[in-house]
């Protein structure tokens, strides 16, 4: 995609080797953006960047070296689509794993500030910048067992907001998506490789796919420069909230 200049524009996808953000990056490379492409699998990521004609570069998000190093790595930044994080297990409060917690407050919250903080000059000077936060419906509601992914995705939403109130008059816009049960690796990463109890995550439902995120994401950043989209909150037709599920 081309910027007013004519020039193409570049979109930096974060946690980019799977699911959500390698969707997000074949959308956007077939929309006609440069895409670069950050994730802690290389390899992976480096080969779905040849695939997308894009470029694929090593980022551990709860790194702040890591973070660095990519950003010195990226040249210009006119959309960031912050998508790397996940969860860790399904425990009660009262048996909370604390690692467990400040990974996931690393990954979500405080990845999503080291990259936009990298990038952000890049954003301003791009002209028509673009932040968008991939958070969850787990940031705006709480179910039992997930205390700690809500309370990270509730700080990633925080994040957002704010960025939005404090960017306003500058040439950036804020948007945060809010998918609701997509079957990606989340649940096989939540559950430690647990492929049945994951898979059982989805029994009986339809779920949204990565694609169907993508196609979210996609349309947010396109808009004319003068629309934000402020928030897209999708959910599959068989969930109602985080935890009303309809299953056959």
């Amino acid at each position: 995609m081309k910027g007013a200049t004519g020039k193409q524009r570049v979109a930096v996808i974060t946690g980019a080797s799977s699911g959500i953000g390698e969707a997000t990056a074949r959308r956007l490379a077939a929309d006609g953006f440069h895409v670069v492409l950050g994730a802690r699998r290389v390899d992976q990521v480096r080969k779905v960047a040849e695939e997308t004609g894009g470029r694929g570069v090593f980022l551990d998000v709860t790194d702040p070296g890591s973070v660095v190093e990519f950003a010195e790595q990226v040249t210009e930044c006119a959309v960031l689509v912050n998508n790397a994080g996940g969860a860790l297990g399904l425990e009660p409060v009262a048996e909370a794993v604390e690692t467990k917690w400040l990974w996931m407050y690393q990954a979500n919250v405080l990845g999503t500030v080291r990259v936009t903080k990298a990038l952000l000059p890049k954003l301003i000077a791009s002209g028509d910048g673009h932040v968008v936060v991939v958070s969850s419906i787990a940031g705006l509601e709480v179910y039992e067992g997930g205390a700690g992914y809500t309370a990270a995705k509730h700080g990633q939403t925080v994040v957002a907001e704010t960025l939005r109130l404090e960017l306003l008059g500058r040439p950036v816009r804020v948007t945060e998506i809010d998918p609701g049960m997509v079957e990606t690796e989340f649940s096989l990463v939540r559950f430690g490789g647990d492929a049945e109890r994951a898979a059982q995550v989805y029994a009986g439902m339809l779920p949204l796919s990565a694609a169907d995120v993508a196609d979210c994401i996609a349309w947010a950043v396109t808009r004319p420069s003068h629309v934000n989209i402020d928030r897209i909150i999708v959910k599959p037709r068989d969930q109602a909230t985080a935890g009303k599920v309809f299953r056959q």
